[in-house]
């Protein structure tokens, strides 16, 4: 079979899937893509040109023009394809940045799969989450239009997949019927627990080795859309109360979704000079490769991960994989995966005191942590297990059923090597569906631990 991967990024989301296509020799893999660094043995990697943002347009319509011109450039990498003899049996590309647009113009007889990410609502979701970020009726327009590639392409493709149960309710419900929930899998041979592990980083001169306390957080962009404020003022009274306690924050100090202070302060700026804190106890390691973002995670004592409605983070189900006792949101995404008092504790999104409280609970019940742990990991093996969803997936994709797939499958690697925080993409106005990794209702156990 001859398959096409459509994604700006490279590898992205389909990293797994394209290396384990590209091992059998019934398969050929193409992927087009705007990245040009990095490779897969047995992938074929052909470019587009990703245009620069319009200027000229009507505000409203900025990003479908920008997705435009991207369908615009794949569908000329499309026609070269053609000429050169690669006419694909089989599409599966990222939705929303415009690369599939025109794919049914170009191979009308290949299969084309969406991956539908995100679909943006004015209301319910993220855009109207916090009460104070009013909307106004010229950016509730704006919204509805940018959702124009999405709808083109739920319109256009044979089927469609998407990672979360939360994520597939976003998507119109007339259409909802079309796309499957198929999490992209989380490695739980590489993201494993290390009882053993102390945290050395000598790369940026970090010795936590004999430090009991470790409080960690880890995001793309240190913005609203995930409770970077929220956590900053959590760690604030963390470091008052708890005099021993460290705090490292992971990730860049940037915005990847929502929309810059005004006043041209970066977040992390502005917190740092609201708040007293010990920066002694306060660690910022900025974008870490996935060998060091993963040590970490086995040396955290509590692991704290804040969202709006929205995207839920890889990093999230990787911490748990990693053993993480998890301080959450409360919200939608969240819930989905963490059962308050099972395997994690579920917070209020803007308690900044509820956070700092419930951090506290796990620090000083070290019993119920190790549950918390046990419980966090035991979920991802038995709903988020690459070993599992590759080989179903693979079988989804090829039309067969997931139950003709093999029961698990051997990953033979030792795990990414950079992280999902390593090169995000430029910032937006507006937050943009989630790119991964740019170049480079769930049962639980029955076990229920209270706290006090």
């Amino acid at each position: 079979m001859r398959i096409l991967f459509l994604h700006p990024n490279f590898p992205a989301q389909f990293r797994h899937l394209a290396t384990a296509l590209a091992k059998s020799a019934e398969h050929e893999v193409v992927f087009g893509t705007a990245c040009q660094p990095g490779e897969i043995q047995g992938v074929r990697k052909v470019y587009y040109s990703s245009p620069p943002a319009p200027t000229t347009v009507h505000p409203y319509l900025r990003s479908v023009t920008r997705a435009t011109l991207t369908g615009e450039a794949v569908y000329q990498m499309g026609l070269q394809l053609k000429q050169q003899g690669f006419i694909p049996d089989l599409i599966l590309g990222h939705s929303g940045w415009g690369p599939t647009l025109f794919m049914k113009d170009i191979f009308p007889d290949a299969e084309f799969i969406g991956y539908f990410e995100w679909f943006y609502r004015a209301h319910g979701s993220d855009m109207n989450f916090d009460p104070s970020d009013t909307q106004t009726l010229e950016q509730q327009a704006g919204l509805r239009l940018k959702n124009t590639p999405f709808l083109i392409d739920l319109y256009s493709c044979d089927r469609g997949l998407t990672p979360t149960h939360w994520q597939h309710q976003q998507l119109p419900p007339e259409f909802q019927s079309k796309v499957s929930v198929l999490h992209d899998g989380i490695d739980t041979d590489f993201f494993c627990p290390d009882p053993t592990i102390q945290l050395v980083l000598p790369s940026i001169e970090l010795d936590l080795s004999s430090v009991d306390e470790i409080v960690t957080y880890a995001t793309r962009g240190m913005e609203p859309y995930r409770g970077f404020p929220q956590f900053m003022e959590a760690a604030a009274q963390l470091q008052r109360d708890r005099p021993h306690c460290h705090i490292v924050v992971m990730g860049d100090d940037r915005v990847a979704y929502g929309r810059q202070r005004n006043d041209g302060k970066t977040y992390r700026e502005a917190m740092l000079e609201r708040f007293d804190f010990d920066r002694s106890r306060l660690h910022f390691t900025g974008s870490l490769p996935y060998s060091l973002y993963r040590q970490v995670l086995q040396a955290s004592s509590a692991h704290v991960y804040l969202t709006y409605p929205f995207v839920l983070s890889w990093s999230l189900l990787e911490a748990m994989a990693t053993g993480c006792a998890i301080v959450g949101s409360d919200t939608p995404p969240v819930q989905e995966v963490i059962t308050d008092g099972m395997n994690g504790l579920l917070v209020d999104f803007f308690s900044p005191a509820d956070i700092a409280a419930r951090v506290t609970e796990i620090l000083d019940h070290p019993t119920r942590r190790q549950d918390a742990r046990t419980h966090a990991r035991q979920t991802v093996l038995e709903h988020y297990n690459l070993k599992t969803l590759l080989p179903q997936t693979i079988a989804w994709l090829l039309g067969r059923s997931p139950s003709d797939a093999p029961p698990s499958l051997s990953l033979h690697h030792s795990g990414p090597s950079t992280s999902e925080f390593s090169s995000p993409p430029p910032s937006q106005s507006e937050p943009t569906p989630q790119p991964s990794n740019p170049c480079a209702s769930n049962q639980q156990s029955s076990t229920q631990w209270e706290w006090f």
